[in-house]
């Protein structure tokens, strides 16, 4: 087994201890990581006494990892897997219609990262594919059969690529020679249309994000486990979220801020009607990490941790999902 198993060594998440500490895991509570890895915030949550750990992860080899600590915790952790967005729907069917509190750690895990067979990583040799779980399109795919268009799109709404016209252009031009399906491929061919300097990014690192967050719908999936935690979450329960990169940030702080938002209107208008704040916000401005914890673990450096206290107040409505790109429109054509 890899270091990172979590049954051979102590993995310790990014802001893992800060994240838990929010938490405040009390002696007879229910907790759900969903998205459990490597099991770092189980195991956290689990060394204080009585707690209990329903774990979620869409990645069935982390679900088998997880299996010893299942075992040996002797009915204190649950393991399923599934979408971390249906943890409403996992947590009744655990008989856990309200929990305690909820840590998501958003975002490709270091260990899909570190094997080349997943093809999250243009660092090693792999095949094309980036999916978290084990069905759907790959990568690959969608780099075979979208339009230049939607590749256009998809490379400057999800990675934020402001050469996404030119690396679409070239992926078009370059598939009508041979088909694109090795990680290395991809990356030698973004590198020859984006320029980077000496000590910035990899020149294919955002257009790879892209299509990571593309082919398994990370950001629908996290507006919806927002929503979600928010339902299930007892009051007084407490919500933990780490991102790693400012889409998925900014999602998890609007989704707070606006959560807990008061209610009032202008003086010179009437006043509108406004739900009552459903979160109490715990971190005003995101917790990061600090200089050991970086030099130990670079990943760190982009990691942002957002917290909040579920309050007595009903669920707000959810909102619609953002009208951007969709997997099944993109590989329909349409």
């Amino acid at each position: 087994m890899s270091s990172s198993d979590p049954n051979t060594s102590r993995h310790i998440p990014v802001l893992g201890h800060q994240a838990v500490a929010l938490l405040d895991p009390r002696d007879g509570g229910i907790y759900v990581d969903a998205t459990f890895g490597a099991g770092g915030y189980s195991r956290m949550i689990l060394d204080t006494p009585g707690t209990r750990v329903i774990g979620i992860d869409r990645d069935r080899t982390a679900i088998m990892g997880g299996f010893n600590l299942v075992d040996q915790l002797a009915g204190r952790l649950t393991l399923v897997e599934d979408q971390f967005s249906n943890l409403a729907e996992i947590c009744a069917a655990q008989g856990q219609d309200l929990v305690d509190g909820i840590v998501m750690d958003i975002g490709v895990s270091s260990m899909q990262l570190d094997q080349a067979d997943r093809g999250f990583s243009f660092r090693l040799g792999g095949p094309l594919d980036m999916r978290m779980g084990q069905d759907g399109p790959t990568a690959a795919d969608v780099v075979a059969r979208a339009s230049e268009a939607d590749l256009a799109n998809i490379i400057y709404i999800f990675g934020e690529e402001r050469h996404s016209r030119a690396v679409a252009r070239a992926i078009v031009a370059a598939r009508k020679e041979a088909p694109i399906t090795t990680t290395r491929e991809l990356a030698d061919l973004v590198g020859k249309v984006v320029w980077s300097k000496p000590g910035e990014i990899h020149p294919a690192t955002r257009t790879f994000q892209a299509l990571r967050i593309f082919v398994n719908g990370e950001l629908d999936e996290l507006h919806l486990a927002l929503a979600a935690a928010e339902r299930v979450l007892k009051p007084g329960g407490r919500l933990a979220v780490v991102s790693f990169h400012s889409l998925e940030d900014r999602i998890v702080k609007n989704f707070l801020g606006e959560r807990a938002k008061a209610g009032g209107g202008s003086r010179h208008l009437p006043e509108v009607a406004q739900a009552a704040p459903s979160f109490a916000l715990l971190t005003k401005r995101p917790v990061i990490a600090d200089d050991d914890e970086i030099a130990a673990n670079p990943r760190a450096r982009s990691a942002k941790l957002r917290a909040a206290e579920r309050t007595t107040a009903p669920s707000h409505e959810a909102a619609d999902l953002p009208a951007w790109p969709v997997l099944a429109d993109v590989m329909r054509g349409g």
